[in-house]
């Protein structure tokens, strides 16, 4: 069995997290903060067509990775689960919003376990990394919105 690693990132920004919250909930937005060149829905969720249920693409290139959208409480919390493209098996995201003295605070708390045993640390440092990335860069696009765009 392998061992199941857990890591977080965290980042704020003077953004609401009605400004932030289009920026991780809908994918196509994606594109405009991230460093993925392809951010497609590829199935609708059941509600909402980004919500619980939705199948969303990522990508650079030709790789890339596919996740189901598991929760989704805007704006606040959204979980995603890998489905496909990462070599981990059960991959889980929570972004949390949350309100702050002056903005918001995005959090990414995840949890992945290594298909190949043995390179769970390698696999965490580099997720660990993607993540941090991505709470910092949407903060610091949120920070040059207007407020809810």
């Amino acid at each position: 069995m392998s061992r199941r690693y857990r890591f977080e990132a965290a980042a704020t920004t003077t953004a609401t997290p009605d400004t932030v919250w289009p920026l991780v909930g809908e994918t196509a937005r994606w594109r405009e903060w991230a460093w993925m060149t392809r951010a497609e829905l590829v199935r609708p969720g059941t509600s909402d067509p980004e919500g619980v249920g939705a199948l969303r693409r990522f990508g650079v290139g030709p790789g890339g990775s596919r996740e189901k959208v598991v929760e989704w409480d805007p704006p606040r919390h959204l979980t995603y689960e890998a489905v496909a493209g990462l070599p981990v098996r059960l991959y889980r995201a929570d972004v949390d919003l949350t309100d702050v003295a002056g903005g918001t605070e995005v959090r990414w708390r995840c949890q992945m376990e290594p298909v190949v045993p043995g390179t769970g640390p390698a696999l965490a440092f580099v997720l660990r990394r993607m993540v941090s990335g991505f709470a910092r860069r949407v903060c610091r696009y949120a920070d040059r919105l207007p407020p809810s765009t």
